[in-house]
Protein backbone atom coordinates (compact mmCIF):
# COMPACT_ATOMS: atom_id res chain seq x y z
CA UNK A 1 0.00 0.00 0.00
CA UNK A 2 2.71 1.93 0.96
CA UNK A 3 4.93 1.06 -2.11
CA UNK A 4 1.75 2.38 -4.32
CA UNK A 5 1.65 5.79 -3.06
CA UNK A 6 4.96 6.31 -3.80
CA UNK A 7 4.88 5.08 -7.15
CA UNK A 8 1.55 7.41 -7.72
CA UNK A 9 3.61 10.52 -5.81
CA UNK A 10 6.64 10.32 -8.20
CA UNK A 11 4.29 9.61 -11.40
CA UNK A 12 2.54 13.04 -10.10
CA UNK A 13 5.76 14.48 -9.55
CA UNK A 14 7.08 13.18 -13.71
CA UNK A 15 3.62 14.82 -14.95
CA UNK A 16 4.28 18.31 -13.62
CA UNK A 17 7.69 18.46 -14.26
CA UNK A 18 6.77 17.49 -17.60
CA UNK A 19 4.11 20.17 -17.69
CA UNK A 20 6.84 22.26 -16.61
CA UNK A 21 9.10 21.90 -19.65
CA UNK A 22 6.86 22.82 -21.86
CA UNK A 23 7.06 20.01 -24.42
CA UNK A 24 3.22 19.96 -25.39
CA UNK A 25 4.18 23.32 -26.20
CA UNK A 26 7.11 22.14 -28.09
CA UNK A 27 5.38 19.29 -30.00
CA UNK A 28 2.97 21.75 -31.35
CA UNK A 29 5.81 23.91 -32.65
CA UNK A 30 7.28 21.48 -34.41
CA UNK A 31 3.96 19.83 -35.76
CA UNK A 32 2.80 23.38 -36.94
CA UNK A 33 5.49 24.58 -39.95
CA UNK A 34 4.11 27.66 -40.99
CA UNK A 35 4.42 28.94 -37.37
CA UNK A 36 8.43 27.39 -37.01
CA UNK A 37 9.22 28.64 -40.52
CA UNK A 38 8.06 32.44 -39.33
CA UNK A 39 9.72 31.88 -35.72
CA UNK A 40 12.62 31.10 -37.36
CA UNK A 41 12.55 33.56 -40.42
CA UNK A 42 12.00 36.49 -37.41
CA UNK A 43 15.21 34.71 -35.40
CA UNK A 44 17.19 34.63 -38.40
CA UNK A 45 16.39 38.67 -39.04
CA UNK A 46 17.29 39.70 -35.27
CA UNK A 47 20.83 37.86 -35.19
CA UNK A 48 21.69 39.45 -38.75
CA UNK A 49 20.65 42.43 -37.07
CA UNK A 50 22.30 41.89 -34.17
CA UNK A 51 25.53 40.95 -36.32
CA UNK A 52 25.55 43.89 -38.32
CA UNK A 53 24.73 46.40 -35.64
CA UNK A 54 27.73 44.64 -33.04
CA UNK A 55 30.34 44.61 -35.98
CA UNK A 56 29.78 48.05 -36.96
CA UNK A 57 30.03 49.28 -33.65
CA UNK A 58 33.14 47.15 -33.09
CA UNK A 59 34.51 48.17 -36.55
CA UNK A 60 33.61 51.75 -35.58
CA UNK A 61 35.65 51.65 -32.28
CA UNK A 62 38.39 49.99 -33.86
CA UNK A 63 39.05 52.76 -36.36
CA UNK A 64 38.82 55.04 -33.25
CA UNK A 65 41.46 53.59 -31.47
CA UNK A 66 43.56 53.40 -34.76
CA UNK A 67 42.81 57.08 -35.17
CA UNK A 68 44.43 57.63 -31.35
CA UNK A 69 47.24 56.08 -32.20
CA UNK A 70 48.52 57.89 -34.98
CA UNK A 71 47.91 60.96 -32.93
CA UNK A 72 50.47 59.41 -30.80
CA UNK A 73 52.79 59.33 -33.72
CA UNK A 74 54.91 56.08 -32.70
CA UNK A 75 57.41 55.76 -35.76
CA UNK A 76 57.04 52.64 -36.87
CA UNK A 77 53.36 51.92 -36.36
CA UNK A 78 51.86 55.33 -36.79
CA UNK A 79 52.15 55.23 -40.44
CA UNK A 80 51.48 51.58 -40.63
CA UNK A 81 48.17 52.23 -39.08
CA UNK A 82 47.45 56.02 -40.57
CA UNK A 83 47.59 54.10 -44.25
CA UNK A 84 44.85 51.09 -42.74
CA UNK A 85 42.77 54.15 -41.27
CA UNK A 86 43.08 56.10 -45.05
CA UNK A 87 42.31 52.88 -46.91
CA UNK A 88 39.23 52.17 -44.37
CA UNK A 89 37.60 55.99 -45.04
CA UNK A 90 38.18 55.70 -49.04
CA UNK A 91 36.11 52.38 -48.92
CA UNK A 92 33.52 54.42 -46.46
CA UNK A 93 33.10 57.30 -48.84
Amino acid sequence: MRRKKEIEKKIDDIALNLEKSKIGEYVDLINNRKKLLYLNFIQGLARGFGMAVGFTILGALVVYFLQRLIKLNIPLIGSFIAEIVNIVQYYLH
